[in-house]
C-alpha cells in the first residue's frame, strides 16, 4: 500500500508538470506538418502516460495485497498450530472434541477399536480454565481393570508375534495386567492412580487439557482400548507405571522405547520416533527435578500400547517396588513430567 501511495504522488507531480508544459505549447506557432499531426494522434499525451502508470501500479498493488491475504488465509489458526510447533517430529492431527467433564468411550468405528476385548468403561476429559494451550495430554494410570488378566488381545495389529518381553514369540498378551505391589504392600494400581491425579492437576494448571484414561480405582478399558481412545481424543499418551523387576533397590526412572524388531510394522513405523522423542523429553524433565534415572533412561520392550499408538505415546516407569511413593515424591515426579511435556510440545 505504501508503494502505491508513493507512485500516486509521483504521478500527480508529473501530471502537474505536464499541464504547465501544455499551456506553453498552446501558444500559436507554425502549423504542424501532416507527419507531426499523425505523430500527435498516435502518441499518448503525457497526462495519459501518467494515468497508465498509476493504473498499472494500482493493479500491481491490488495483486500483491490479494496474494498476501491468500497466504494469510492459508496459515493455520494459531490455536491449532500451537500443538507441537516447537517439536519438528510432532505433526498435529485432528482429534475428536469433548467438553469439560465429558466421558469418552471407545468408538467402534475408530481404527483398531475392533482389536479391543474390554471396552465398556470410559475415560474423562478435563479442560484447563486459564492459559489453555489446546493440547490434550492423555494420562493413563497403569493397571486397574478387574478381569483384565483373564482376557487376551493381539500384541500387534497385524497379528504378528511379540519380539521382546516376558511373552516373546506370543501373538496375544493379557488385556491388562494386575501390576505389582510395593514393598509396603501398596498395590501399584493405587499408586499409578494417585500419580495420575497429581499430574492431572499440574497439567491443568499449566494450561494443558487432560484426558484421564482411568479416573477411579477401576476402569473397564483394556490396553488396546486405552490406546485407541488416546489416539482419537488426545495429542499424546503417557502411561504411568512402576517396574515389577524384583530388585531389592530402587533402580530409578526410565521410559520404554520401541525395539528395532517392530519399527517396520505399522503404525509403529510412522510413529516410533515420536514415541521415543516424547519419552526422552519426559526423562530429561524428571532428571532436571532430581529424580533418579536408570542407565541411559530407556529400555526397549515390545508393548501393546506403542504397537497400536498413532499419537506420541510412551510408558514411563517411575521406579520399582523399592521406590518411595509418598505424595511429596509424586509431586516432584509430576513436576518433572510436566517439564518434559512442555519440552516436547
Amino acid at each position: 500500500m505504501k508503494r502505491f501511495t508513493a507512485i500516486l504522488l509521483t504521478g500527480m507531480m508529473i501530471f502537474t508538470l505536464a499541464s504547465c508544459g501544455k499551456k506553453a505549447q498552446d501558444t500559436p506557432t507554425e502549423p504542424a506538418t501532416e507527419t507531426q499531426a499523425a505523430e500527435k494522434v498516435e502518441m499518448p499525451t503525457e497526462t495519459e502516460a501518467v494515468t497508465e502508470v498509476v493504473t498499472e501500479a494500482a493493479k500491481e498493488t491490488q495483486q500483491t495485497e490479494a496474494q498476501q491475504e491468500e497466504q494469510t488465509a492459508e496459515q493455520p489458526d494459531e490455536e491449532q498450530n500451537n500443538s507441537g510447533e516447537n517439536n519438528s517430529s510432532y505433526q498435529y492431527v485432528e482429534r475428536a472434541s469433548y467438553e469439560n467433564g465429558e466421558s469418552v468411550s471407545l468408538n467402534p468405528s475408530w481404527q483398531y477399536a475392533d482389536h479391543s476385548a474390554i471396552n465398556s468403561g470410559c475415560a474423562v476429559m478435563y479442560k484447563a480454565t486459564a492459559n489453555r494451550k489446546n493440547i490434550v495430554v492423555g494420562v493413563n494410570a497403569g493397571h486397574g481393570t478387574s478381569g483384565g488378566t483373564s482376557v487376551k488381545t493381539l500384541c500387534h495389529p497385524d497379528g504378528s508375534a511379540k519380539t521382546t518381553g516376558g511373552t516373546t514369540g506370543a501373538t496375544k498378551a493379557v488385556a491388562v495386567s494386575g501390576g505389582m505391589s510395593f514393598n509396603d504392600g501398596t498395590p501399584e494400581s493405587s499408586v499409578t492412580l494417585r500419580m495420575a491425579q497429581i499430574l492431572k492437576d499440574k497439567l491443568l494448571a499449566a494450561g494443558y487439557d487432560v484426558l484421564m484414561v482411568r479416573d477411579g480405582s477401576d476402569v473397564q478399558l483394556d490396553n488396546v482400548a486405552r490406546t485407541v481412545i488416546c489416539n482419537n481424543a488426545a495429542d499424546c499418551h503417557i502411561a504411568l507405571h512402576w517396574d515389577g523387576d524384583g530388585l531389592s533397590y530402587d533402580k530409578g526412572c526410565f521410559y520404554i522405547s520401541v525395539p528395532g524388531g517392530i519399527k517396520g510394522m505399522e503404525p509403529v513405523a510412522s510413529h516410533w520416533q515420536q514415541h521415543d522423542a516424547l519419552g526422552a523429553s519426559l526423562i530429561e524433565g524428571l532428571r532436571a527435578h532430581g529424580a533418579k534415572i536408570n542407565g541411559n533412561g530407556s529400555m526397549a520392550i515390545d508393548l501393546t500400547q506403542t504397537s497400536y499408538s498413532t499419537v506420541p505415546s510412551v510408558d514411563v516407569e517411575l521406579g520399582n517396588a523399592c521406590s518411595d511413593h509418598s505424595d511429596a515424591t509424586l509431586e516432584n515426579l509430576a513436576d518433572g513430567l510436566v517439564q518434559g511435556v512442555e519440552g516436547y510440545f
